[in-house]
């Protein structure tokens, strides 16, 4: 009976001991969800100003929308090279109604647990603030995200960049973007049948091929719109101050898709990026004349699948195809969102559990690999840096691997 009395009092101990681990636990989780956080500083000497627009193209019906004849419509984000201004307050993650429509949408574990509280998440931009006279004109970078995601999820990247003297204008899409809240208040989320995400792999390879057309025809639209603002601002504030022949783009995941072939088609695209993104339409077997990175993440585990080795055929035959200068990467042990603020603004302990287990790089190490790509790039094929800028950069990231059987960085034959 001794032993018994034993066993029961130890297990009664251990179980009384994982109750307060768990409830401690909680208790941390839910406290860091109501404190503040800012997301990670910019490295550039620029200030940083945010603005907003709202373009509809009336040239154009949106095949997505349930009533017939809908115009297409794109909320466009802008992060610029601003005059610094201590006294001005900085722009919010997210505008409320955003906010709120996001939170509406999520379930409790994610919204109360999981996510920190937006509301309390402070950017490093100032909203609409001057741009910086410091420069007669700065080169533009427009950046999409993948699938449903909200363009204000890569304010880290954007803020980096227009730090160093860019202008980055990303997009969001009704019926494309997961969630847009119009002015009137009116929310869009976008269908279950326009998710790829969702789908058996056959079916969502289908469903990209029908979306890639709409996403790169918003791009051109955007980029239309663009050329008038510097052509005549009704502000005045970005009139000649867009360098739109020095144009980029990058996009990640559905947007790195996007990227691609917006290159292929428009030859204002100087230079693009594709983070983690699986290439669809022409480009694949036409290739495109800019420069392009490929910067991925380690997709090593799925090597076996059907997907992963569709991915490596199309990536080689589009990098096959590709006639200027090309760049592809791996980060070791990366995920898919190493490269956007997902890996800041979840709960901090989740984060924490979640590269334990795949052993990848920390949140602001990944962050800070990124974002040193996506400038270093831009900074030789749109301001005319040395391209032993971009190649040396694996000297200050041992993390950073050729991907796969790919060469290493290499210029193709003109």
């Amino acid at each position: 009976m001794k032993i018994v009395n034993v066993v029961l009092k130890t297990a009664g101990i251990f179980l009384a001991l994982i109750v307060v681990g768990v409830a401690t636990l909680i208790g941390l989780v839910r406290r860091e969800h109501g404190a503040g956080m800012t997301l990670p500083a910019p490295t550039g000497r620029f200030a940083v100003g945010r603005t907003s627009f709202i373009w509809t193209n009336d040239a154009l019906t949106d095949d997505l929308a349930p009533a017939p004849g809908t115009k297409r419509t794109v909320f466009v984000w802008m992060w610029y090279p601003s005059a610094p201004s201590p006294q001005d307050e900085t722009a919010p993650y997210q505008p409320s109604a955003w906010r709120e429509a996001q939170q509406d949408s999520l379930g409790t574990l994610m919204r109360e647990y999981l996510n920190r509280d937006t509301a309390r998440i402070r950017t490093n931009s100032v909203a609409d603030a001057p741009v910086s006279p410091e420069r007669p004109s700065y080169p533009v970078v427009i950046m999409r995200p993948g699938g449903g995601a909200s363009t204000l999820e890569f304010t880290t990247l954007a803020e980096d960049l227009a730090s160093h003297g860019y202008v980055v204008a990303g997009f969001d899409a009704p019926y494309r973007t997961g969630i847009v809240v119009f002015p009137d208040g009116r929310v869009v989320k976008r269908a279950a049948a326009n998710n790829p995400e969702t789908m058996p792999y056959d079916a969502a390879r289908q469903l990209a091929g029908k979306l890639l057309p709409m996403w790169t025809t918003d791009t051109a639209f955007v980029v239309d719109q663009l050329e008038r603002l510097n052509a005549s601002d009704p502000s005045r504030r970005f009139a000649g101050k867009l360098a739109t022949d020095r144009l980029g783009m990058f996009g990640h995941s559905f947007g790195g898709a996007t990227t691609l072939q917006f290159c292929h088609d428009d030859r204002r695209c100087k230079a693009g990026i594709d983070i983690d993104g699986m290439p669809f339409g022409s480009v694949i077997g036409e290739g495109a004349t800019q420069p392009f990175l490929f910067l991925m993440s380690d997709h090593s585990r799925e090597a076996g699948t059907v997907e992963a080795r569709d991915v490596t055929r199309d990536i080689h035959s589009l990098y096959d195809h590709l006639r200027s200068d090309r760049h592809i990467v791996m980060i070791r042990r990366a995920n898919h969102f190493t490269f956007s603020d997902q890996m800041v603004v979840k709960s901090s302990y989740f984060i924490r559990a979640f590269l334990l287990v795949t052993r990848g790089p920390s949140a602001l190490r990944g962050l800070e690999i990124a974002r040193a790509y996506v400038r270093a790039f831009f900074d030789v094929y749109l301001n005319g840096a040395p391209v032993t800028d971009l190649v040396k950069l694996r000297e200050s990231y041992p993390e950073v691997l050729p991907f796969d059987t790919f060469p290493r960085d290499a210029a193709a034959t003109r």
